[in-house]
């Protein structure tokens, strides 16, 4: 009974009306935000997605049964067992292993990619919609470039360019991920950079620079959030296209699109060795979509 006394003074506290202090405002916001999202049961089954991932990822270790590169050429090309939960590769590899320790890779890859192209692409958009003019044509010319290309392609380039490895593949889909958020911070900066708050602090003395950090900045990055979800199944199938066609993880590593490409001649008569990597970015693609989703509905204003 205290318990259910204490959340529900909790609660009462997020939802009032008035709030008292900036602290009160925002866990408010969150709180709403998070009651909005879950009325959504494709955006949960979406985030129960990606927290699984995140989690398979950091407790790989202890979740496998055998190290991702001990072959046993005696148990080669094993269908699922007891012994090897989801089969052996042409190596006698455990794929069960191998897929547990391969969404590292893909979890590794993801996180470097969304460290990069949201802050360049925030920096870039906000840049060119703040100052307009020679700016903005200069910027949204480079953009252009860049977008005019379809990714993969302008990927393969580069990676055939800088040779074939995982950290070349985090840098060639960066180079060409970052334009569309760009586009969209450029369209949100235009917008609001005539805002009444915005004028009221240029009024007030505050720099250029100073107004696109702790301004415009802030009030784009949610939009950019929702995109940066959306893109991330993107991202994942072009780090497995690479790797796939041999441009990304190198052998022994157990990148998913490795292990496709190297089970692909075995697919007819043992089809777990390629089928069961297919099958983990499949899901964890979906889980990041239907997590954009759910964020979609609930960061972009114009849905609400």
């Amino acid at each position: 009974m205290k318990t259910e006394k204490t959340l529900s003074g909790w609660r009462d506290w997020l939802l009032a009306e008035t709030p008292e202090s900036a602290l009160q405002a925002r866990l408010s916001r969150i709180y709403l935000s998070w009651l909005s999202f879950k009325r959504n049961p494709l955006a949960v089954i979406g985030l129960l997605i990606v927290v699984f991932l995140v989690l398979i990822a950091i407790f790989a270790p202890w979740l496998s049964n055998h190290l991702p590169t001990d072959q046993n050429l005696a148990d080669r090309l094993q269908p699922p067992s007891s012994k090897y939960w989801l089969g052996t590769d042409e190596l006698g590899r455990d794929i069960f292993s191998r897929v547990i320790h391969g969404s590292k890779i893909t979890l590794y890859i993801v996180f470097l990619v969304a460290i990069i192209v949201v802050p360049l692409g925030l920096f870039v958009g906000t840049t060119a919609g703040y100052f307009g003019g020679i700016t903005d044509k200069i910027l949204m010319r480079i953009t252009d470039v860049f977008m005019a290309f379809p990714r993969l392609i302008l990927a393969l380039a580069f990676v055939a360019v800088m040779g074939p490895s995982i950290e070349n593949a985090v840098i060639a889909i960066t180079i060409t991920s970052w334009p569309p958020y760009a586009r969209i911070a450029r369209a949100e900066t235009i917008t609001i950079r005539h805002s009444e708050f915005i004028l009221a602090v240029q009024q007030q003395g505050a720099s250029a620079w100073r107004i696109l950090l702790k301004h415009i900045v802030p009030m784009c990055t949610s939009s950019v959030i929702v995109r940066l979800t959306l893109d991330m199944a993107g991202v994942i199938l072009i780090a497995a296209g690479l790797g796939f066609l041999g441009l990304g993880a190198q052998p022994p590593s157990p990148e998913w699109g490795l292990m496709i490409s190297q089970g692909r001649q075995y697919l007819l008569d043992q089809w777990w060795v390629s089928t069961i990597p297919g099958i983990a970015i499949f899901i964890v693609s979906l889980g990041f979509n239907l997590l954009g989703d759910g964020l979609r509905d609930v960061l972009d204003p114009t849905n609400n």
